[in-house]
């Protein structure tokens, strides 16, 4: 008595003690990476047929994946952000060795990290629909520097976030004072400021010059000035100036400006910066500069 030869099982093999021939049994066995389900024998009996039922081979093994190390690294100058790359992860499936898809949660390689950590993830599948995650951490830091103090008597204006690495800080003077020192500081990657911080000093002005070039020259490079001219102090536009000056509300900076003030006309005219009063002739020539520079500031007709 003979039964019909077994057909071959996917992903799987069976192995019988005496071929087709009755009473030999078959078992059955799944590549690496399934799992039988079913009968895992069948016995060839007295009416030619095999007993059970054919089984199967079930892939239920996940991936394998393996993710890049975690990562930390620096961000670039002047930027409080760096770009990291990494190569993909290792996917094999245990099964067929087919991976249908892998995912990332997370940005792409190659992206600009803001400051922290960020948690990378991929996720793999398999032909079966099973799948196996891993993850890593990039980490950025910041370099910074201490915060710098604004000079006594001045300000400062920095870049980028104004202590991270690469950041420059300049430094300011208030009107009447001058810088003394280093113009600018730059925060360097040892996380110090290069040189040393300026300070601001009284500006020591030379009213008795013999001309309005020899006042003017004074100020080239070192302060703004912004000078006012008026036929008399109950000039409206005068006492306009004055009021929104006084009151910050004109929208000029004048943090580093110094004011020079030309009021009345002769012999009864004063000019003055400050406490400081300047002769007749330098008021004179200061208004005839007005007026052959039209685009200058302080364009009040005197």
């Amino acid at each position: 008595m003979r039964c019909h030869t077994l057909p071959f099982i996917t992903s799987g093999t069976y192995t019988c003690t005496n071929g087709v021939l009755l009473d030999s049994r078959c078992d059955y066995s799944c590549s690496s990476g399934y799992h039988l389900e079913g009968d895992r024998s069948r016995i060839c009996m007295e009416d030619g047929q095999w007993s059970g039922g054919e089984p199967v081979c079930v892939d239920i093994d996940p991936p394998k994946i393996r993710c890049p190390h975690s990562r930390e690294k620096m961000a670039e100058p002047e930027k409080l952000t760096a770009r990291v790359y990494w190569d993909p992860p290792l996917v094999k499936d245990s099964a067929d060795g087919t991976i249908t898809r892998v995912t990332l949660r997370g940005p792409e390689p190659g992206s600009h990290f803001p400051e922290g950590e960020h948690v990378i993830r991929y996720t793999a599948y398999d032909r079966a629909y099973n799948r196996a995650s891993c993850k890593f951490i990039v980490k950025v830091q910041v370099r910074r520097c201490p915060s710098l103090k604004p000079p006594q008597h001045g300000y400062l204006t920095c870049t980028s976030a104004g202590n991270n690495y690469g950041a420059t800080c300049e430094y300011h003077c208030d009107g009447g004072y001058e810088r003394q020192g280093t113009p600018s500081r730059v925060c360097q990657s040892s996380r110090q400021w290069s040189g040393s911080p300026p300070i601001c000093a009284p500006m020591k002005i030379n009213v008795n010059v013999n001309s309005a070039a020899g006042l003017l020259d004074q100020f080239y490079e070192k302060q703004r000035l912004l000078i006012i001219s008026a036929p008399d102090p109950s000039n409206r536009y005068y006492k306009m100036q004055i009021s929104m000056l006084q009151q910050s509300t004109c929208g000029l900076d004048l943090r580093h400006v110094t004011i020079i003030e030309l009021v009345g006309q002769p012999p009864q005219e004063v000019g003055r910066i400050r406490e400081q009063q300047l002769s007749a002739n330098i008021i004179e020539e200061l208004r005839s500069r007005l007026k052959g520079h039209r685009e200058g500031v302080g364009r009040n007709p005197s």
